[in-house]
C-alpha cells in the first residue's frame, strides 16, 4: 500500500471543498461589503446629513454580521468535518498498512514510534487539511481582496500594507525553514516518550518487583527533559518572530489613519473613504497576526506526513501471490522439507526435516533458543525459509494465500496475549462473527477454564484487565487455549501452553487434546509430560534436529532427550529405586 497524495484525498470530497469555497467568497465578500457601509454612514449620513437612510444602513451592518456569521460558521464546520473524514480514512490506511507489514519490522520497530505516528502525526496532517489548510487560503484570499478594495480607495496609500505583507511573508518562510527541523526533532522524541511510557506502563509489575521505580522515572525525565527542550526551542523561535507580526498588525492601521488623514486635509481623499480605508486596514492585520501561527501549524503537518511516509515505504518482507493457491478444504497435513531459517547473518534452524499427517501430533522439545517457536513462525509463514519448503496438504505455503493459512491454525501462544476486554469477547476472538455463546462455554469446558470462569461474578462477561491483568498465569493459558479451541481449526499449534498449569490440569487438558481425532497439533513444551504422548518427538539443539521417535525410543537412546526426562523426574526415579 502507497500513502496517498494530498491532492487524491481532496479530490474524493471536492465537494465538501467546494461549499467550504463558496462559504469562505461569501464571508469575505461580506467583510469587504461593511467599510463600505461605513464609507456611506460616515459621508452621507455625519457629512452629508442624510440621516433618512441611517435606519436602512444599520439594519444592512446587522444583515453582514449575521451573514458573516452564519457563512464562517457553516465553512469552519464543514472544514472540520471534512478534515476529520480524511484523517480517519488515513488513520485506517496507515493502520492497514501496518497491520500487512511482516514480523520482522515489528522486531525493529517501537510500538510507542507507532503509536505517535497513529495518533499524533494524523492529527497533525489532517488539521493542515481540513481547518488549517482552508483557514490559509481564507487568509491569502482575504488579503488580496482587502489590498484590491484598499487599491480603489487610494492606489498610492496601498503601497504600505503591501509593503508590511511582503515582509511579513519573508519573515514567515524564515520561520518555516527554522521550525521544520525542530519539528522533526519534536516528532522523534515524541514517539521515544510515548514508547517509553508505554512499555513502563505494560511492565508496571516488573519494575516494581525490582524496585526500579527510581531508574524508571529518571529515564523518563530524561526524555522528557528533552522533549521540553525541544518544544522550548520551538517556543523560542517562535517567540523570536511573532513580535513582528504582532507590532505590523498594530502599527498598519496607525499609519493608514495618519497617511490617509494628510491626504485628507489635502483634498486627495474624502473622510468617508478614509473611514473606510481604515476598517480595511484593520482586516489586515489579523491575517498578519495569524500567519505566525499557520507557519506553526503547517510546519507541524509537514514533518508529521514526513513520518508516516517512512512507515507506508516499509515493504512486509512476507509477499503473497497475485493468485494463490485456494485448498478447497485443509485436512492438516504438514510437511517441513530440508528447511533453514536464518534472521540477518544469524542461523536460526538447519536442515529441519519432518511430516506430520492429519490427526496426528507431534511433540518438539529442546532448550531455549533452540528454535522450536521459529517452526511456528514459518508455519504460519510469518517469516519464509531461508531453503526448503514448508507444505500443508501438499502445497507449499508460499503458494497459499496467507488469510487460509491462518486461519486454518490455532495457536496458543507462549507469551499469552489477552485483551482487555469480557472473557467472553476473548474465547470469540477467532470466529467473533459466527461463534454462538453455547460454543464459548463448549471451549471453555474443554480448556478447562469453565470453573474459575463461572465462580467469577459476571461470569464469561467479566472484563478483564489490559494483557489479563487480575488473572494468575494458568488461567490465562487457560483461557488462550479455549480461543484456541473456539476456533475449530485443522492445525492446533500449543508453544509452551501448560506452563504455567499445575500436573492435574495438564494431564486433563492432555487427555482432551487426544481426543481431537482429527485434529493435527504440534506441541511445543519443556516439560516432557507435555509431549510424552505424541506420536512423534524431536528434539532441537542449536536449530536442528539431533533426536527423534516416541517417547518411549527416546528414553532408550539415553541422548538429549533422556537427559531431560532425568532431570525432570529423576528425584522421583531414584526414590522408586530406593524402595524398590
Amino acid at each position: 500500500m502507497r500513502l496517498k497524495k494530498i491532492t487524491s484525498y481532496i479530490r474524493d470530497y471536492w465537494y465538501y471543498y467546494v461549499f467550504i469555497l463558496v462559504c469562505m467568497f461569501i464571508a469575505i465578500g461580506l467583510d469587504m461589503l461593511y467599510p463600505q457601509i461605513t464609507k456611506i454612514i460616515v459621508n452621507d449620513i455625519f457629512v452629508g446629513q442624510d440621516y433618512e437612510r441611517l435606519p436602512m444602513l444599520l439594519v444592512a451592518i446587522v444583515l453582514i454580521g449575521a451573514g458573516r456569521s452564519i457563512f464562517g460558521y457553516l465553512k469552519e464546520f464543514t472544514a472540520d468535518k471534512t478534515g476529520a473524514r480524511i484523517g480517519a480514512e488515513m488513520r485506517k490506511e496507515l493502520f492497514a498498512h501496518i497491520q500487512g507489514l511482516s514480523m520482522d519490522y515489528f522486531g525493529q520497530t517501537n510500538t510507542g514510534e507507532l503509536m505517535a505516528r497513529v495518533k499524533d502525526d494524523i492529527d497533525h496532517v489532517w488539521l493542515a487539511i481540513g481547518f488549517i489548510g482552508t483557514f490559509t487560503i481564507e487568509v491569502a484570499v482575504h488579503v488580496v481582496s482587502v489590498l484590491y478594495c484598499m487599491f480603489n480607495l487610494n492606489w498610492k496609500l496601498t503601497f504600505l500594507p503591501l509593503i508590511c505583507m511582503t515582509i511579513c511573508g519573508i519573515v514567515a518562510i524564515v520561520l518555516e525553514k527554522k521550525l521544520d527541523k525542530v519539528y522533526e526533532a519534536i516528532s522523534e522524541e515524541n514517539a521515544e516518550l510515548t514508547t517509553i511510557a508505554e512499555e513502563n506502563l505494560a511492565g508496571v509489575r516488573t519494575v516494581k518487583a525490582f524496585a526500579r521505580e527510581k531508574f524508571e522515572i529518571s529515564k523518563f525525565l530524561s526524555h522528557n527533559k528533552r522533549y521540553y527542550d525541544l518544544n522550548m526551542s520551538e517556543a523560542k523561535t517562535m517567540v523570536k518572530y511573532d513580535p513582528v507580526f504582532n507590532f505590523m498588525g498594530v502599527l498598519l492601521p496607525i499609519m493608514c489613519t495618519v497617511l490617509g488623514g494628510i491626504s485628507v486635509m489635502k483634498g486627495q481623499m474624502d473622510i468617508g473613504s478614509l473611514a473606510a480605508y481604515v476598517e480595511y486596514s484593520r482586516n489586515c492585520t489579523w491575517p498578519v497576526e495569524a500567519l505566525g501561527w499557520l507557519v506553526n501549524s503547517i510546519s507541524s503537518a509537514v514533518a508529521s506526513r514526513k513520518k508516516i511516509r517512512k512507515i507506508f515505504e516499509q515493504k512486509s518482507s512476507i509477499v503473497e501471490k497475485a493468485e494463490p493457491v485456494v485448498l478447497d478444504c485443509v485436512k492438516g497435513n504438514i510437511e517441513f522439507s530440508n528447511v533453514s531459517f536464518d534472521i540477518g547473518t544469524t542461523n536460526i534452524l538447519s536442515d529441519i526435516n519432518f511430516s506430520v499427517e492429519q490427526g496426528k501430533t507431534l511433540g518438539i522439545m529442546g532448550a531455549t533458543g533452540s528454535g522450536k517457536s521459529s517452526v511456528i513462525n514459518l508455519l504460519e509463514r510469518f517469516y519464509d525459509t531461508t531453503e526448503g519448503t514448508v507444505k500443508i496438504d501438499g502445497v507449499d505455503v508460499k503458494d497459499l494465500s496467507l488469510s487460509q493459512i491462518r486461519e486454518n491454525i490455532s495457536v496458543v501462544m507462549q507469551d499469552v496475549f489477552l485483551f482487555s476486554d469480557s472473557i467472553k469477547e476473548n474465547i470469540k476472538m477467532g470466529k467473533r462473527d459466527v461463534l454462538e455463546f453455547e460454543g464459548v462455554k463448549e471451549a471453555a469446558k474443554k480448556a478447562k477454564a469453565s470453573g474459575f470462569i463461572e465462580d467469577m461474578e459476571m461470569e464469561y462477561d467479566t472484563v478483564i484487565g489490559e494483557r489479563g491483568v487480575g488473572l494468575s498465569g494458568g488461567q490465562k493459558q487457560r483461557i488462550s487455549i479455549a480461543r484456541a479451541l473456539s476456533k475449530k481449526s485443522p492445525i492446533l499449534v500449543l508453544d509452551d501452553s501448560t506452563s504455567a498449569l499445575d500436573m492435574e490440569t495438564e494431564h486433563e487438558i492432555q487427555i482432551m487434546l487426544n481426543e481431537l481425532k482429527d485434529t493435527t497439533k504440534i506441541i511445543i513444551a519443556h516439560r516432557i509430560s507435555a509431549v510424552r504422548h505424541a506420536d512423534e518427538i524431536i528434539y532441537l539443539e542449536n536449530g536442528r534436529i539431533v533426536e527423534r521417535g516416541t517417547h518411549e525410543k527416546l528414553l532408550a537412546q539415553k541422548g538429549a532427550y533422556y537427559n531431560t526426562y532425568r532431570a525432570q523426574y529423576g528425584a522421583v526415579l531414584d526414590a522408586k529405586n530406593e524402595i524398590a
